[in-house]
């Protein structure tokens, strides 16, 4: 079969989907988590469809896999009341509790949430069209996050363990909550990024609001019950419905003191400008980014190309930390084009459940007629589909376009595509791709590829300071998670990682004293007695 004749083909019949797949499909969700009570929404709700269409004897369709509740301000309201009431400035039950008791409970809630991993996977594959495989792969790295969230934890709450005088001064320095956190993730990875903000924002103490991305909201329904059971009454509360009317009335109350968000620099400033307290709220934000490749004449050329694929078309290109534009040394451009087009007229697409596939339908509505604008402009401006069947579409499914030559002229330059759409330059000076980073709006990584020390030690120097992660023959990419996630510009504020994520939802605190008798008696009697759960000497293990 022809590729092209392949590509439309793509879908599947309903009767083809293997029926394991279909458990709980369509799923109508009506539960909302408030106050320790899931509540039963019975107003308006949303249809969701898979970007997994189903094919028929006409055109393939939208397949229908579920709904979730439409809830109003007044729903959004109730839930901050109960995260502030939970939080009671600082004084509620869960921001007073031991670290190991808080411990405790996340140790339970990796228990409960691995009773429901298969229907998690299911819904995460149907929502965003992401490969059984790489659904599955993101459950378990949520999973490890928060396990070596806790480890992490304990580590730091060792050190902290430790009284320290300085100038006739004893004191113990620890880390307390921030407050009430909103928390917002990304459709790409709806639940592994969301959890990067809601676990440690949970285990330092603070309550939270967390409202599911639009595509990927269905999974969160087997989590109910989790949460509800696991923490105190108000800690956590789960509410669905359309960002743009529930969150400015949160944020406009001044009672959101940290803000978690995975999305969009415009979203965040929006949000920002509506909180009447712009010192009290801390931002903790990862955005987009245009991160580039530069493929210098030393490369070699199949280590790049095996790089830039994964880089620009793991999942589809959706993801933030994806290879979005690539810069080539003129001399070397034709035959690194020639084996990128080998490579992904070479790449396994199709349904997400068939084993080995790369590629899949795209997970927003209205994508491919956005991606093909980008494609139809650059066309336009000079640029050419390299691959014969670049840009084909089959309902939501987009086949990778190869651009080349892309200018400045062309919006896919500048623009993040977050799809596959892979556009190519050529330079001839080094500083071509550098001055594209200096006058970026984003700075969250560089990929460089070549084999010259002392070339990639000069580049090294300034685009440290260009963006944060210089990656050195590798795609750019967020893990391990150990290491720090951030970015320049419009790309991040704040730095999530492991350790760094613990630090960016808390805030340090000490309890200080000179040091006289009467001083050292008192502290040392709240310390044997187990009087305070903050100052104390306990060692966890």
């Amino acid at each position: 079969m022809l590729l092209n004749e392949k590509i439309q083909t793509t879908f599947a019949r309903t009767g083809d989907i293997p029926e394991s797949l279909l458990n709980n499909i369509p799923c109508i969700q009506t539960g909302y988590l408030i106050n320790g009570d899931i509540r039963v929404w019975d107003g308006p709700c949303q249809a969701v469809f898979s970007p997994v269409w189903v094919a028929s004897d006409a055109d393939p369709k939208p397949f229908f896999i579920g709904e979730y509740p439409m809830l109003t301000e007044k729903q959004a309201l109730e839930a901050l009341d109960a995260a502030v009431a939970a939080y009671d400035h600082g004084r509620g039950r869960w921001p007073t509790l031991s670290v190991a008791e808080r411990i405790d409970h996340l140790e339970k809630f990796v228990f409960r949430m691995m009773e429901v991993k298969d229907p998690v996977v299911r819904f995460l594959m149907w929502e965003v069209g992401k490969s059984l495989g790489d659904s599955t792969k993101e459950f378990d790295r949520t999973i490890q996050y928060i396990q070596e969230t806790i480890a992490a934890l304990k580590e730091l709450d060792r050190v902290s363990s430790r009284f320290t005088i300085e100038a006739d001064i004893m004191a113990q320095i620890r880390r307390a909550p921030l407050g009430v956190v909103l928390c917002m993730g990304p459709f790409n990875y709806p639940l592994n990024e969301t959890f990067t903000t809601l676990i440690p924002a949970l285990i330092m103490g603070n309550t939270v609001i967390l409202k599911p991305p639009k595509h990927g909201a269905l999974l969160y329904a087997p989590l109910l019950d989790a949460f509800c059971e696991v923490f105190p009454k108000g800690v956590i509360n789960v509410i669905y419905g359309e960002g743009k009317k529930m969150i400015p009335p949160l944020m406009a109350s001044g009672k959101i003191n940290v803000l978690g968000l995975i999305g969009t620099s415009r979203t965040a400033n929006a949000l920002k400008k509506q909180h009447p307290h712009p010192n009290r709220l801390r931002c903790v934000l990862g955005l987009e980014a245009k991160n580039p490749a530069i493929v210098l004449k030393d490369a070699d050329l199949d280590l790049a190309v095996n790089e830039c694929i994964l880089g620009t078309l793991s999942f589809n290109g959706q993801r933030c930390t994806a290879i979005k534009i690539l810069f080539v040394e003129s001399c070397i451009a034709d035959a690194f084009l020639e084996r990128l087009v080998m490579a992904v007229n070479a790449l396994s697409f199709g349904m997400p459940w068939q084993e080995g596939v790369f590629l899949t339908p795209v997970a927003e509505k209205g994508k491919t007629d956005y991606l093909q604008s980008l494609v139809t402009d650059a066309v336009a401006q000079g640029a050419r589909v390299v691959n014969p069947s670049g840009a084909s579409i089959s309902g939501s499914f987009f086949f990778p376009a190869v651009l080349y030559p892309v200018s400045s002229k062309m919006r896919v330059y500048h623009e993040e595509q977050f799809g596959p759409v892979i556009p190519a330059l050529p330079f001839d000076d080094i500083s071509e791709p550098v001055e594209y980073m200096i006058n970026s709006n984003y700075g969250q990584q560089v990929s460089i590829f070549g084999s010259d020390p002392e070339q990639i030690a000069r580049l090294i120097d300034p685009l440290v300071n260009q963006v944060c992660r210089v990656n050195i023959n590798s795609q750019c990419q967020r893990g391990p998670d150990s290491f720090p996630f951030t970015g320049r510009k419009d790309s991040a504020e704040g730095t999530l990682s492991i350790s760094d994520a613990l630090r960016v939802f808390s805030i340090r605190t000490l309890v200080a004293a000179k040091q006289t008798a009467l001083n050292k008696q008192i502290i040392t009697r709240i310390v044997q007695e187990h009087k305070s759960k903050f100052l104390a000497t306990d060692f966890l293990l």
